[in-house]
């Protein structure tokens, strides 16, 4: 129903040239000569601009002293200096019209050209996982909060190791290429650690590292006070258990193949990652069974914050239990999130959303 109602704005806001013309060409007409439609005329170009192509620009600026110049002759009033006045009027507006049709396809052209820049930077960051790591069915799946919005800090990366299957999903605080640089950061330090490193709070330990190194040769606030959250999941080959260290991160989601789901939160709360100066703890990686059937889901806040009209948050561990049916097919699963949660929110969400499905066959 929202939808329905944006695209019919949508549909009035591209006709209102046309209505323009129309209305003031009926008001003109109908009315003595001493009164105008000229000013709905004169507005009907400068309405179409930004709406429309430069063609259509053109086209309506040309429609617009037409019809002005028809309603003059056809009333006589023509050769009096009001009726040249107003022709002279909507001919230069039409002009100034195609002006700013060419600079907002300008603009927008560069605004494409950047947003490709980091949306191939993004997708070389983060690369889609294979479907089948390790023995385990794999899908991920990235989605921007709105069409056209600036590129976000989620990440995520699979990689299958000597100690088993090693996953990653964080969000790095801020957006823009300044997020995107934390993201390669992170995910760098991540595959190297993952391959060298015997135990997950190792793994973490070298991802705070790297950020602190990549703070010291950073400036500006927000590399100051710049922040990651994350969590790591281990699946050891072999063994039918998780093991996670989460770093102020939303807690993942266990998916049973009958439909029950359970949160697996932190045993004990850690500080994101960045944020060594206010103290120092110990990683302890907690651990839990995975049995066979079962999928790892694991996500950014972009999902569990995302608000319906009323300022309600979505729950996804309430809107998947008791549906086996959407738990089968790690793909299909976030599918179906990414389309729930657009609807919870209304089609516009506030983040960026980031999502990793594991299944154990």
């Amino acid at each position: 129903m929202e939808e329905g109602r944006i695209s019919y704005v949508r549909r009035f806001v591209r006709s209102l040239p046309a209505l323009l013309i129309a209305l003031g060409a009926a008001y003109d007409y109908a009315t003595p000569l001493d009164f105008t439609g000229a000013p709905f005329l004169t507005a009907a170009p400068l309405v179409a601009a930004p709406l429309y192509s430069l063609r259509g620009t053109i086209l309506t600026g040309a429609a617009a002293v037409l019809v002005l110049l028809v309603l003059r002759v056809l009333r006589g009033g023509l050769p009096k200096a009001e009726a040249v006045t107003e022709l002279v009027t909507v001919i230069v507006v039409s002009v100034l019209a195609v002006l700013v049709n060419l600079l907002v396809r300008r603009g927008q052209e560069r605004l494409a050209s950047v947003r490709e820049i980091a949306e191939a930077a993004q997708r070389a960051v983060l690369p889609e996982p294979a479907e089948r790591i390790g023995g385990f069915q794999i899908a991920a799946r990235y989605e921007a909060a709105q069409e056209g919005a600036s590129i976000g800090g989620d990440l995520y990366a699979v990689q299958d190791t000597p100690h088993g299957v090693r996953l990653i999903v964080g969000d790095v605080r801020g957006k823009g290429m300044g997020a995107v640089g934390a993201v390669a950061v992170v995910i760098g330090a991540f595959r190297e650690a993952a391959e060298q490193e015997a135990t997950l709070e190792a793994v973490a330990q070298r991802l705070e590292r790297a950020l602190a190194r990549e703070r010291t040769r950073s400036e500006g606030i927000e590399a100051r006070e710049g922040f990651t959250t994350v969590v790591l999941a281990e699946l050891p080959h072999g063994d039918a258990i998780v093991r996670l260290v989460n770093r102020g991160h939303p807690a993942p989601l266990l998916l049973y193949a009958d439909g029950t789901v359970r949160p697996l939160p932190a045993t004990e709360p850690a500080l994101p990652l960045g944020m060594g100066e206010l103290g120092t703890w110990p990683d302890r990686a907690d651990e839990a069974g995975f049995p066979g059937g079962a999928t790892l889901l694991l996500y950014t806040d972009g999902l569990s914050e995302a608000r319906d009209a009323g300022g309600r948050f979505y729950d996804p561990e309430t809107g998947l239990a008791g549906r086996a049916e959407v738990l089968c097919e790690p793909g299909a699963l976030l599918g179906v999130l990414s389309v729930e949660v657009r609807r919870h929110s209304g089609g516009g969400m506030a983040d960026d959303m980031a999502l990793i499905a594991v299944r154990r066959p």
